[in-house]
């Protein structure tokens, strides 16, 4: 199955032209060196290295904000594979596709400095006609974001073949219980949109950087964490995932995985990392577990439906 990636070219897409123009796609975090022969095999080799030069480039910025950063470039420049595809939003709401044909390549003195050579497609895709899950996968933060999962490159292809009805993919087999998988997804979009309140968002505040929101599907090592939170004191970074109907071992797992990528990774020597899972029902076997795991905290939310006239 073909690679494919959603790359932002710039703020506000202000790379587009040049990109087109001269058959490039770029990005530039700020790391003004040529990366040509320094990209290792995995992503956290490369981040222990450059998360210092960003910080340095940077000052006042988080361990949280470099680690994004430095892992998006690596991303870019070593991930990517020739011949996999990128939908780039272009300013105009249509997203123009592109072919990576070539290795990375370091622009000095230019904006932006890191570059790949690409083949531009005669074609672009609508945003407002893709599916509503796919729009919030594609603005999801940060430039540089791989498209996994097999019903959005389904749906992708499907309208490259100018298909006007994708086909529904079955869920991922992991998933125990597919109807909370449906509610718990939505309540991601819902508790990142009420944080302020909710219990949680009383003590804590999700991660931004610079105004934007980029603790929500945090990428770790081991997978996409749901929202990652700092207490108001800055003394707490906190990890929220929420069951998504997976079972009750997977998730307390899963939670204590990002726990320790958070602390090994992002925290700085002062902060402490928390947990919190939440799911639809009260689930004795994760109280049981967690009863062992006394720093990842469990709740359980409800749902009110009520018609008014």
């Amino acid at each position: 199955m073909k690679s494919y990636y959603r790359v932002i070219l710039g703020a506000k897409s202000a790379y587009v032209q040049s990109c087109l123009d001269e058959g490039y796609v770029g990005v530039d975090y700020g790391i003004n060196e040529d990366l040509k022969g320094k990209l290792p095999d995995e992503w956290r080799e490369f981040n222990h290295k450059y998360i210092p030069v960003y910080l340095a480039n940077h000052p006042g910025k988080t361990k949280i904000a470099a680690g994004l950063a430095c892992g998006m470039l690596w991303t870019f420049a070593k991930e990517m594979p020739k011949g996999c595809m990128l939908l780039c939003p272009d300013g105009t709401g249509q997203y123009r596709l592109a072919e990576i044909t070539g290795d990375y390549y370091h622009a000095p003195s230019q904006e932006p400095q890191h570059r790949r050579s690409v083949k531009w497609l005669n074609h672009s895709i609508e945003k407002s006609k893709l599916s509503e899950n796919l729009q919030k996968s594609l603005a999801a933060t940060g430039a540089v974001i791989r498209i996994s999962k097999p019903e959005f490159i389904q749906e992708i292809e499907q309208y490259l073949d100018h298909s006007s009805q994708p086909t529904v993919v079955a869920t991922d087999s992991s998933i125990e219980d597919p109807i909370g998988f449906a509610m718990e997804k939505h309540l991601e979009d819902f508790l990142v949109q009420n944080w302020a309140s909710t219990d949680l968002g009383k003590n804590f505040d999700i991660f931004e950087e610079d105004g934007e929101l980029v603790g929500q599907q945090y990428p770790s090592d081991t997978g996409p964490i749901d929202v990652l939170a700092i207490s108001k004191d800055r003394k707490k970074l906190l990890v929220v995932e929420l069951k998504k109907g997976k079972a009750s071992d997977a998730v307390v797992g899963q939670t204590l995985r990002y726990m320790g990528y958070v602390q090994e990774e992002l925290a700085e020597k002062d902060q402490e990392v928390e947990g919190v899972i939440i799911a639809l029902e009260d689930d004795v076997r994760i109280r049981r577990a967690l009863a062992m795991a006394p720093k990842i905290s469990f709740f359980k939310y409800q749902v009110s439906f009520k018609l008014v006239k």
